[in-house]
């Protein structure tokens, strides 16, 4: 089998991180979403991997190379990392999720693959359903993940047989009186049929190839299409809430590692990752939390759930609940900062200037909270 990443999309809800930067490279745990798209087809024993890629196509290769990268990963699973194939597939614009299917008929053939939409993150292992959709060659053209949500309106549903829970009878994008609680997850699993599907299909109101639309194609047309559900959580991390909330899930994983500079002014509770180069100086690290390569800390309260990148500097404030990345600083702030989702490269510090007001330069579609 074949895996197929999407990771072209724009990221609208994200920004203005994702003006300048993919939606799949900000970091949970100090790791890119992608990432962790990758390493689950990689240990549901995928190992030929295409990435859909638009506008950050640049960014996204240099960011995940040839795949060599994940050797580590592999060898930890028992992995020969020189299966890993990565090839990058480009589709000029974001035309639906089933449009990338079709420019990707190439590279897949007449392969059974799975296709995993980048900005997505699952608890579970995948490799047990995976095993089961090979192994079901004849038998199941589609394979798809469903998961009870409680605000079903904002998602893809699957209406299941009311006699026949195996048996999907239709789906139905955001409904506004949903069908049925099931969510579509951002995973699917198709064989060559689909390509009749995608090419058969109109586009939308959204000018867009749903896969909604091309997996109702195969119900119609006599097709067998299999419905999962999934026990564990799923976090589409489209949005700023929804990184928070994923950062927290991975951070509650973390194993206790200190292995940079920690003084003994400075305390460490809980699951704390320090790396190899950072300081802590005279400071409060509560976890779950990682501190990343080249960071100092100093006379400062780093608490649970905050993941901050590596080349950061924080002096004399507080985080908490947050994501800080690569090469930023937090410089005298009086005040803790919460719930935050900071960019690369920023400066958040106290004005010497006076009289006493704030001064901000901030891009589109900011947010700020201020006492």
């Amino acid at each position: 089998m074949k895996g197929l990443i999407l990771s072209g999309g724009k990221g609208t809800r994200l920004r203005p991180l994702t003006y300048t930067s993919a939606k799949q490279l900000v970091p949970v745990a100090n790791k890119p979403v992608l990432f962790y798209a990758i390493e689950t087809l990689l240990e549901a024993g995928i190992f030929d991997i295409g990435i859909i890629v638009g506008d950050t196509r640049d960014e996204v290769k240099q960011a995940v190379g040839d795949g060599s990268r994940f050797a580590g990963f592999a060898s930890k699973i028992g992995l020969d990392a020189l299966e890993i194939r990565i090839t990058y597939i480009y589709q000029e614009a974001p035309l639906g999720l089933a449009h990338a299917v079709k420019v990707a008929q190439p590279f897949l053939g007449r392969d059974r693959f799975v296709m995993y939409l980048g900005d997505n993150m699952i608890e579970e292992s995948i490799r047990p359903l995976v095993e089961k959709f090979r192994l079901a060659e004849g038998d199941c053209n589609c394979q798809i993940l469903l998961k009870e949500v409680e605000n079903p309106q904002s998602y893809g549903v699957a209406e299941l047989d009311a006699t026949n829970s195996n048996r999907v009878v239709r789906l139905v994008e955001k409904p506004r009186e949903p069908v049925s609680n099931l969510a579509l997850v951002g995973i699917y699993m198709f064989d060559h049929n689909v390509f009749e599907a995608v090419n058969a299909i109109k586009p939308s109101w959204r000018n867009e190839l749903e896969i909604t639309d091309a997996i109702q194609y195969l119900v119609n047309a006599g097709f067998i299409v299999q419905p999962q559900q999934v026990r564990g959580w799923w976090v589409d991390t489209g949005k700023q809430a929804d990184m928070l909330e994923v950062n927290r899930l991975i951070l509650d994983r973390l194993e206790p590692q200190i292995e940079g500079v920690v003084d003994r002014d400075s305390q460490i509770n809980g699951k704390v990752v320090v790396a190899k180069t950072a300081e802590i100086i005279n400071s409060v690290v509560r976890g779950p939390a990682i501190i990343g390569e080249h960071c100092r800390i100093v006379n400062s309260y780093i608490g649970p759930f905050t993941s901050i990148n590596h080349h950061c500097t924080i002096i004399g404030s507080e985080v908490e609940h947050s994501i800080i990345m690569e090469n930023s600083q937090i410089l005298e702030i009086h005040g803790r900062i919460e719930d935050s989702l900071i960019g690369r490269n920023v400066v958040v510090e106290k004005s010497p200037i006076k009289p006493k007001a704030f001064k901000l330069l901030l891009g589109d579609n900011s947010r700020v909270g201020i006492l």
